[in-house]
């Protein structure tokens, strides 16, 4: 599946993941392939990415929205 995490300042990732965990306002949430559509706030808190190469990456956000829509991940992120 397809991630971008963008701020209003630049893109901090874009590429193809295996999973993304994810700090939910209303908990934490993972995101696996063939995920149902949503869209979710999310809450100051980092964001866990295992890449293709099964390497795990994290990144740091102030709140923001996420959406998941055919196998595409999109977080805007303060």
């Amino acid at each position: 599946m397809f991630l971008e995490i963008i701020t209003p300042d630049k893109k901090l990732f874009s590429g193809d993941v295996k999973s993304v965990l994810l700090p939910g306002t209303s908990g934490t949430f993972g995101v696996l392939n063939k995920h149902a559509s949503m869209i979710s706030s999310l809450k100051k808190g980092k964001i866990k990415i295992i890449n293709e190469k099964q390497e795990t990456l994290y990144f740091d956000i102030n709140g923001g929205v996420a959406e998941v829509h055919k196998n595409k991940i999109i977080v805007l992120a303060e």
